[in-house]
């Protein structure tokens, strides 16, 4: 459940000073040395931060701005990395949350961290998707009905595997049975921010009210079961 962020750069200085700063918040750190592995990488996946290296790495302003109107990391936090050709002003415009200058003052590194840390530990719990196996129906903008299988679910989303094939954008219905002592189904319309010939990702835009309580009580379950099965592993 811990927090997993992004690096783009080529700098080994750089890297070196976020890997330190980010292991001793127990963050795990994928890093990609150009802009174009960078956005295909988070183009299917939800991240919690994302660190770029905005005038070092060719394409990384480009980057700075397509990975922020990416649909699954439209929310994420992003700290832009900046060496004299773009401005702080420029990056903060262009979609960062925080902006570093080269070379980097450890001091500011670390005040960046302390503000920026808990923003993507908020926004990690909204996020993060327990790993689940449930029956879904979805009706696509021309209510055509298919059916697939719950993959994982989280507060702001879910992936499906589908039964069949199907190739789906833009806005779905989604229903299906939320497992409870007394039944209760979850209606809601999601967005599709990826997907392929038999999986699918979707982002919440609506969920019916009675809906949203009953997936948050869920989700409170499957957090704590998660929290019990930790403790198991760690006291064995």
């Amino acid at each position: 459940m811990g927090l997993e962020c992004l690096l783009v750069t080529s700098d080994p200085a750089l890297l070196g000073e976020v890997h330190t700063s980010f292991a001793a918040h127990g963050t795990a750190l994928d890093v990609r040395q150009d802009s174009a592995s960078a956005i295909e990488f988070a183009s299917r996946r939800h991240l919690d931060g994302l660190v770029i290296d905005c005038d070092d790495v060719r394409g990384g302003t480009e980057a700075l701005v397509q990975l922020r109107n990416s649909p699954a990391n439209k929310q994420s936090l992003i700290v832009a990395v900046v060496n004299g050709s773009t401005s702080a002003d420029a990056a903060l415009d262009l979609g960062a949350n925080f902006v570093l200058s080269k070379p980097i003052q450890q001091a500011r590194l670390r005040s960046v961290m302390d503000l920026a840390i808990p923003k993507m530990e908020r926004e990690h719990r909204r996020y993060f998707r327990y790993d689940v196996d449930l029956p879904v129906k979805f009706q696509n903008p021309l209510k055509q009905s298919f059916s697939a299988r719950m993959k994982n679910v989280s507060e702001g989303g879910l992936a499906i595997k589908l039964i069949d094939p199907v190739k789906l954008n833009g806005v779905v219905a989604v229903e299906f049975d939320l497992p409870s002592v007394q039944p209760q189904v979850f209606r809601g319309k999601g967005d599709v921010v990826w997907n392929d010939s038999f999986e699918m990702g979707l982002r919440f835009l609506y969920v019916e009210k009675d809906s949203g309580v009953a997936l948050q009580a869920w989700l409170n379950s499957l957090e704590g079961q998660s929290r019990f099965r930790e403790f198991i592993r760690q006291a064995h």
